[in-house]
């Protein structure tokens, strides 16, 4: 596999947020003629919830690590400083990259050109990649479990057993019209990894988002997690995961499994087994995940 000029080869739109997105981010860029993220904003815990609580904004930071991943290393000194956080003053705890995103929506008076802007602060190529908000309209991640229970915020879902169906609040939340239609001409469009409730499926069930996902032509790629999570998703295989994103009207193609890692169970779909974690077993490599992404383009 060899590196692409910037605007040749394929469109390539990945979904999610977390860790987890930006590893995935990474390895598009290295195969890719353009990668759109399309990142989850309902984020409320940590300085990000500190921010919105005071502010009223989307959640900045899944976002932030979004951007330096697409910047690359070539980001230059402000993007390694985004995941800065302060310490001894009146912001401390806050990332300096959550900081900037809500300095710049207040600016610009536009969440997404906030992001943008920081995009362009810090190097991101247009003609290589962007980084899209899966809404730039505050929402709040809401749940129901299997016991009927109902639990408000990403940071209560995430310590709950038992969820069944996940969906933004207000539901009619837009996405911006980036999101659409760079899903319109994707060649592929990649899911996760990341926690599957409380990151992947809280950018995908923006019903713009989800709408747009059934009618993107490329395939559709959802790259399992390593292990469960030990509340969210505690006790599943991959099929678990699988008919989870089904429920909310998600249809994976090819779904792509670090061999020995988290059971598979009875997927239908097809599935791909490929090594594509680091050595430790704890997150995925981006350099194995590219190889493994782009031979799964048809």
């Amino acid at each position: 596999m060899t590196a692409t000029r910037p605007g040749d080869g394929p469109r390539v739109v990945v979904i999610g947020g977390g860790h987890g997105l930006a590893a995935t981010i990474r390895a598009a860029r290295a195969y890719a003629g353009h990668t759109t993220a399309v990142v989850a904003t309902a984020d409320d815990g940590g300085s990000t919830g500190r921010l919105r609580a005071g502010l009223a904004l989307p959640a900045p930071g899944d976002l932030r690590r979004c951007v330096a991943a697409m910047a690359g290393d070539g980001g230059g000194p402000l993007c390694r400083a985004l995941d800065y956080r302060f310490g001894g003053t009146d912001v401390e705890g806050h990332a300096l990259g959550n900081l900037l995103i809500a300095g710049l929506a207040e600016a610009t008076g536009d969440f997404e050109e906030a992001v943008g802007e920081l995009s362009r602060l810090v190097g991101v190529d247009p003609r290589v990649g962007r980084v899209v908000p899966a809404t730039a309209d505050p929402v709040t991640l809401t749940a129901e479990t299997t016991f009927g229970d109902r639990v408000v915020g990403q940071v209560a879902i995430s310590a709950t057993l038992g969820v069944s169906r996940v969906w933004v609040d207000p539901g009619d939340a837009p996405a911006p019209p980036a999101a659409g239609e760079a899903l319109a001409g994707a060649d592929q469009v990649i899911l996760g990894p990341g926690s599957l409730y409380t990151s992947v499926l809280a950018a995908a069930v923006v019903d713009d988002v989800r709408e747009a996902i059934k009618q993107a032509p490329g395939r559709c790629v959802y790259i399992a997690n390593l292990r469960a999570e030990l509340r969210e998703t505690r006790g599943y295989d991959v099929a678990a995961h699988v008919a989870a994103l089904r429920r909310h009207g998600i249809e994976p193609d090819v779904v792509l499994v670090q061999p020995g890692a988290l059971p598979v169970g009875e997927v239908d779909a097809e599935i791909v087994t490929a090594d594509v974690a680091r050595p430790h077993g704890l997150s995925h490599d981006s350099d194995r995940l590219a190889a493994a992404l782009h031979d799964l383009l048809r």
